[in-house]
C-alpha cells in the first residue's frame, strides 16, 4: 500500500537530502506549490519538492522509494492530463531548472528539464536558430519531447523528438546516464515520443536549424459561409505543399482580444521555413486564389512573435479536456463532420486544431522513434478551456462527440500530449493501441532495464510486463 502523508521524522530527512525547496501541506507555500495548470486536477500530494539543481532529482527518487510513496514529475508547462502531480504523493518539480545553453557551430541547443519554449526561444534567436518546437510558448519542454512535439515546423524538420541528440535522464535507481546514438540508444529511442516512463530527463541536446529572426507566416480567416470553400481548398492545397509550408487549421469562437466576431471563424494559419519569404508568399497565394479569406494577416514576422501569437488564448489557470486522432483524407464526409461541428462551437473556449502533417515528418522511419502513425496526413487536436465548473459536462461532451464522430475516419495511434485524463468509466489510452504491438514490446524492454518496479507511472504508463 503506498503511503499518502509525512511523519515530521520523515519530513527533516528529504530536507536533510535535498537542497530545493521542500513544501507540505502545512506550509504557506503549500497551495501555489501544488497546483498545476488544469484545474479539473485538484490533488493533494504529500510533499512537492523543487529542485534546486540536477543533485535533488536523485535524492528525492531515493526518498520516495524508501519510504513508499509514489513519485510524480513536473516540468515545466501545463500538461492536460495532470501527471504532474498525484495524490498523497511525492511531486519532484522541476520548473526551477531552465537553464539553455546554444552552441551556434554546432548547431545544437541543451536545454534543462524545467524549460518551456520560451527559454528555448529567447536563447536561439540571437543566434538565427531555431528548435522545432510546439506552438504555445509556455509549454515544458519535457513534456512536449516526451510525447513527441507537434507545431510549425514539424514538416520542415519533423518532431521535438526526432531532433533529440541526445538526454541526460536519472534513472529509478538513481544513476545519472547519458542516451545518444552510441550510449544507451535504446532509451533515447523510447525518450523519442514513450513519455517519461524511464527516468527523470535533466537535459536534452537538440538539433537546431538556421531560421529568422524574420520569418514568414500568417492567418487567413473565414466565416461560416466560407468554410466548405476553405476546407476543400485547404484540401487540393496541401496535396503537393513544400515541406517548408507547415499549416494548423484553427475553428473556434474567438475570444473578445482577438477582435473577429462572436461567431465561430476558421483560420488557417502557415508557418514558411525558409528565409525565401518570396516562395513562401507565392505558397500562400495558391491558397488565396484557391480559397479567397475573408480577411488576412500576412508577411514576415519576428519567429518569436509567430511562437508566442496564441499565448493569450491559453490562460494561466484553468479547466481543461483534450481528444486527438489522426487521419488520412479531407474527403467531403470529413469536412461534413467539421463544419457539423464547429457550428456547434458558439462559446468561446473550445476548439480543434487540424494539423497538416506529412513532409519530413512522415518520411522518418516509422521505427525511428515510438511515436506512432508517420503515415497519417492530418492530425486532430479537439480541445477545450474553461474556467466555470458548471461548465464541464457541456464542454468535455463536445470534445467527445467530436472524437467519437472522426473515430470512423481516423488512422492508427494517438498523441498522447493531446489526450486529457479519463474519469473512471471512460475510455483510458491503452499504450498497446497507441505505439502497436511491436513498439510496445520494445517500449517494454526499455522500461524493464531502467524501471523494473515501474516507479516512474504518473504518466501515460508503459509497464513493464
Amino acid at each position: 500500500m503506498t503511503r499518502t502523508s509525512l511523519s515530521s521524522d520523515e519530513l527533516r530527512d528529504l530536507r536533510r537530502r535535498v537542497r530545493g525547496a521542500v513544501v507540505c501541506p502545512r506550509d504557506t507555500l503549500y497551495d501555489d506549490a501544488r497546483v498545476v495548470w488544469n484545474e479539473m486536477i485538484d490533488v493533494r500530494p504529500a510533499v512537492v519538492v523543487r529542485a534546486a539543481g540536477v543533485g535533488d532529482v536523485a535524492p528525492t527518487i531515493a526518498f520516495a522509494r524508501e519510504y513508499g510513496f509514489e513519485l510524480a514529475v513536473r516540468g515545466g508547462g501545463h500538461n492536460v492530463a495532470g501527471n504532474g502531480t498525484v495524490e498523497g504523493g511525492v511531486v519532484l518539480d522541476m520548473g526551477g531548472l531552465h537553464a539553455v545553453s546554444v552552441d551556434p557551430e554546432a548547431q545544437t541547443v541543451r536545454v534543462e528539464g524545467g524549460a518551456t519554449l520560451a527559454h528555448v526561444d529567447a536563447a536561439t534567436e540571437e543566434h538565427g536558430l531555431v528548435v522545432p518546437l510546439g506552438v504555445v510558448t509556455g509549454t515544458g519542454v519535457a513534456g512536449l519531447t516526451l510525447g513527441g512535439g507537434v507545431g510549425w515546423l514539424t514538416r520542415a524538420h519533423g518532431l521535438t523528438a526526432d531532433n533529440l541528440v541526445s538526454v541526460e535522464v536519472v534513472t529509478a535507481d538513481g544513476d545519472l546516464v547519458t542516451a545518444s546514438e552510441s550510449e544507451h540508444p535504446e532509451l533515447l529511442w523510447a525518450l523519442r515520443g514513450g513519455g517519461g516512463n524511464f527516468g527523470v530527463v535533466t537535459a536534452f541536446t537538440f538539433r537546431a536549424y538556421p531560421l529568422g529572426p524574420q520569418v514568414f507566416a500568417g492567418n487567413f480567416v473565414y466565416g461560416r459561409e466560407r468554410w466548405r470553400d476553405a476546407w476543400r481548398g485547404l484540401r487540393e492545397w496541401t496535396r503537393d505543399l513544400p515541406d517548408e509550408m507547415t499549416t494548423i487549421t484553427t475553428t473556434m469562437t474567438p475570444p473578445p482580444s482577438m477582435q473577429l466576431g462572436c461567431e465561430p471563424i476558421l483560420i488557417v494559419g502557415f508557418a514558411w521555413a525558409s528565409p525565401d519569404h518570396a516562395a513562401g508568399e507565392a505558397q500562400a497565394g495558391r491558397l488565396r486564389t484557391l480559397a479567397p479569406p475573408d480577411s488576412e494577416a500576412v508577411g514576415p514576422t519576428r519567429w518569436v512573435d509567430w511562437q508566442s501569437a496564441l499565448d493569450p488564448l491559453i490562460a494561466k489557470r484553468v479547466r481543461a479536456y483534450w481528444r486527438n486522432a489522426s487521419f488520412d483524407q479531407l474527403d467531403d464526409d470529413v469536412i461534413d463532420v467539421l463544419i457539423a461541428r464547429g457550428e456547434e462551437q458558439t462559446w468561446v473556449g473550445t476548439a480543434f486544431d487540424v494539423h497538416h502533417m506529412g513532409g519530413a515528418f512522415g518520411r522518418i522511419p516509422e521505427d525511428a522513434a515510438p511515436f506512432p502513425g508517420r503515415h497519417s496526413q492530418f492530425w486532430i487536436n479537439i480541445y477545450g478551456f474553461w474556467k466555470d465548473p458548471a461548465d464541464d459536462d457541456a464542454r468535455v461532451t463536445f470534445v467527445r462527440s467530436l472524437a467519437a464522430d472522426m473515430e470512423r475516419f481516423a488512422g492508427s495511434g494517438h498523441y498522447v500530449n493531446f489526450q486529457g485524463r479519463e474519469k473512471a468509466g471512460h475510455r483510458v489510452l491503452d499504450p498497446r493501441q497507441v505505439f502497436g504491438a511491436h513498439k510496445f514490446a520494445r517500449l517494454q524492454a526499455v522500461k524493464r532495464e531502467f524501471d523494473p518496479e515501474n516507479v516512474f507511472h504518473v504518466n501515460h504508463n508503459i509497464p513493464p510486463g
